[in-house]
């Protein structure tokens, strides 16, 4: 997140729009006119699409318009004469994250510490469970666990206790920290772009419950995570963060899972980050994801 000073209030916006002349000076205009001054931008063109995509955030202590009044004002002024799609965050809002995990506890462990530690700017109400494993450390954070156990035939029944308790807590957003259960399309309408998941990066060649033992048997050079947005088509989001490991040949399959949990618990936060200091945006199934 961009350094503030003492005192400094923030807007951001997130804009994607058909590419045109006079985006950066429109936009800019209206924060300048209107008393604000940019502390951050980002832009970036897709030629082939013929897509605008910017991030931009400005001080608020001087500007005109009312925060309650910002959004409708971006509106009329510039959204509706330029096509634009766009989001709108303050960053005295924190985001409310609820945490999914079953039995794999190195990435809840991450989340927990960087969390405790006051790194993320998010609030995290409540973490959800199929699984005991993680009751004890994240009870001892003073983070609310709910154990609710999940088989085939309950799985819808589950499902609805979650979504009430997500909604009773005004949850932004999702995140799988190696939860082992597909989410229903019906839950994911609920969250877009909303729910990240994390995942090895050997699918599809190494699929199955023990994707290290198969990598390891094919003698892999590299192994790696991706962390994207949960949609309906199984492992087939908006990547947001990936990232990759070198292996030896001495390496046994304990030492590819070692490697493989410290790089997924990296890729994790990586895009944890960018998504709650609002710096991803998603068109199609691709994301833009600013610095």
């Amino acid at each position: 997140m961009e350094q503030l000073e003492a005192g400094q209030e923030t807007a951001t916006l997130l804009i994607n729009c058909p590419d045109q002349k006079g985006l950066i000076h429109n936009i800019t205009q209206f924060i300048y006119t209107n008393g604000g001054n940019v502390v951050d931008l980002e832009q970036h063109v897709d030629a082939s699409e013929s897509r605008f995509f910017m991030r931009i955030s400005w001080d608020m202590r001087d500007f005109v318009i009312p925060r309650e009044a910002l959004a409708v004002a971006f509106q009329r002024a510039l959204a509706t004469p330029f096509q634009m799609d766009w989001q709108l965050f303050f960053d005295d809002q924190r985001p409310r994250m609820a945490v999914f995990v079953s039995q794999h506890s190195h990435c809840m462990h991450d989340i927990l510490a960087r969390y405790q530690s006051g790194e993320w700017p998010v609030e995290i109400p409540l973490v959800i469970s199929n699984h005991r494993v993680m009751e004890e450390a994240v009870t001892a954070a003073g983070i609310p666990f709910h154990y609710l156990p999940m088989t085939k035939d309950n799985k819808a029944e589950v499902e609805v206790a979650q979504l009430a308790l997500l909604r009773d807590a005004n949850i932004d957003v999702i995140v799988l920290a190696r939860y082992m259960q597909i989410l229903s399309p019906a839950f994911i309408e609920v969250y877009p772009h909303r729910i990240i998941n994390i995942h090895h990066s050997f699918l599809p060649a190494f699929p199955g419950a023990k994707p290290y033992h198969s990598a390891h048997a094919r003698g892999v050079k590299i192994i790696g995570a991706t962390s994207h947005y949960v949609t309906a088509e199984l492992d087939a989001g908006p990547i947001i963060e990936q990232d990759v490991a070198h292996v030896r040949h001495s390496d046994d399959v304990e030492d590819l899972v070692r490697k493989g949990r410290d790089v997924e618990k990296l890729v994790l936060s990586r895009a944890i980050w960018n998504h709650l200091n609002h710096k991803v945006l998603v068109y199609k199934n691709r994301t833009v994801v600013f610095e």
